[in-house]
């Protein structure tokens, strides 16, 4: 009994050993893939869509696919205008000795563009980037004031947010009649109760999709609409007034009833995010008080003393309720969240009089958590750890950076930006964690910051 006791023990101790080992490698093999799959969510790789957009012969637009040599593709000297040539090999046709007097016209009319207005940082080291910031914004801008976000079919559209700051930057470099064009193509485009849908079709012929409203559209627009009158002289800028009283109008209205609740908190909708949301964000709650304030020195000039009163009012209401809810929680993205995101900019200069220390730590300490692999920031900190970094947080954090004071940091992120363009000087969506362009080139937006921020450096 004595023998087969031990044998029988040896074998459990064995059998126990056998068990634990596996479970072991089980572990072991868990663990390498958990890494691996990390890795891989690091390194996400993303399509160069397009490396920049050029002007044909006729005036259309064409994007320059990743694939294609730089080297067969010309410009005219300052311009975003296509040779002849380049536009052929393009669009695989043959070029004409009309498309010749066409092009040179075109790029006459561009360049003259440029020289009439202001270009920020011209002589330093960021003259090239805001140069062909400026001529992409403008190759963009369609005629009847469309300003598409991008070129590539998904971004061919028109969002109030990009399209606002658009125009700003336009304002900002003395181009306001282009700027009053895309505010009287939003005007067309704005439904009756005066908040915007989250994108429109470039043609006029409605929204593309069902993504419904993003509520912060109106209070960009409503901005971007004062920064166009304060720009003007008196007579033009009642005309400017004049002419965008029904939005101005329209917007007003639109805020108000947004945030007739309590703290005036207006519901959740898509931000610049643009995901679904079941939580105020601080990407919405932030410009509508923006809209607000806008709103109230808009109205004055309309001289409708009972409107000013409101939209004051409301704005003050807003912003405590921004203080005490978001700020006692460190400024998260969403409320009752816990994680913060590139929107806390929206509670700074430019967009504000003051940078209360309090807002410039939280927004410090944002940054930081934003970081990713190229050395661009991601939306937010709780943005998926893929390895992207997105050129409109970035430099949203340029212009952020400039505005309070910060030169060191909106250098650093300027010159990020300018080192992490395309083969044609373009500003892309999006670096991958090699630093690599991603997605559509250029982007509007991004484009508009950059133009800002090395205004105010």
């Amino acid at each position: 009994m004595g023998s087969a006791g031990t044998v029988l023990s040896t074998a459990r101790r064995l059998r126990s050993a056998l068990i634990v080992t596996i479970v072991l490698l089980l572990i072991a093999a868990l663990v390498i893939h958990l890494e691996h799959r990390r890795q891989r969510s690091e390194n996400r790789v993303l399509p160069l869509m397009s490396q920049v957009v050029g002007i044909a012969p006729n005036g259309d637009r064409i994007a320059v696919p990743a694939e294609t040599d730089p080297s067969v593709v010309d410009f005219y000297p300052g311009t975003r205008v296509l040779t002849p040539e380049s536009a052929a090999v393009l669009t695989r046709t043959k070029a004409t000795a009309q498309d010749v007097s066409r092009a040179q016209a075109l790029a006459e009319a561009q360049r003259a563009w440029l020289a009439a207005g202001d270009r920020p940082g011209r002589g330093g080291p960021y003259a090239e980037m805001v140069e062909n910031a400026l001529l992409d914004i403008h190759t963009l801008l369609l005629d009847n004031g469309a300003l598409v976000a991008a070129w590539a079919g998904p971004w061919r559209y028109v969002w109030p947010r990009d399209a606002a700051f658009a125009a700003v930057a336009l304002i900002e470099t003395g181009h306001p009649a282009d700027a009053l064009r895309i505010l009287e193509f939003l005007q067309r485009q704005q439904p009756a109760d005066g908040v915007f849908e989250a994108r429109y079709r470039p043609d006029e012929s409605g929204v593309p999709d069902d993504r419904g409203k993003q509520n912060d559209g109106s209070g960009w627009v409503l901005w971007a609409t004062l920064e166009l009158v304060d720009s003007l002289p008196p007579a033009q800028a009642q005309k400017a007034l004049d002419t965008l009283r029904p939005m101005i109008e329209a917007s007003t209205r639109g805020l108000l009833n947004l945030t007739d609740g309590p703290g005036a908190l207006p519901p959740h909708s898509q931000d610049y995010w643009e995901l679904p949301m079941y939580r105020l964000s601080l990407g919405t709650a932030a410009p509508i008080a923006l809209g607000l304030r806008s709103a109230t020195s808009l109205q004055t000039m309309l001289g409708a003393p009972a409107t000013v009163r409101a939209t004051r009012q409301r704005a003050q209401r807003l912003e405590k309720s921004i203080t005490d809810d978001f700020g006692s929680q460190g400024y998260p993205r969403e409320l009752g969240g816990d994680v913060s995101d590139a929107s806390i900019s929206f509670l700074l200069p430019p967009f504000t009089a003051a940078a209360p220390p309090s807002v410039v730590r939280a927004w410090n300490k944002a940054g930081n958590g934003m970081i990713r692999a190229a050395g661009g920031l991601a939306p937010g900190v709780g943005w998926p750890n893929d390895g992207i970094s997105w050129t409109p947080p970035t430099a949203l954090y340029a212009l952020t950076a400039a505005s309070v004071g910060d030169r060191a940091q909106a250098n650093h992120w300027l010159t990020w930006l300018r080192d992490h363009r395309t083969a044609f000087g373009a500003i892309p969506e999006k670096l991958l964690s090699t630093g690599a362009p991603a997605y559509p080139a250029p982007l509007a937006w991004s484009d508009a910051l950059v133009v800002m921020a090395v205004a105010r450096i």
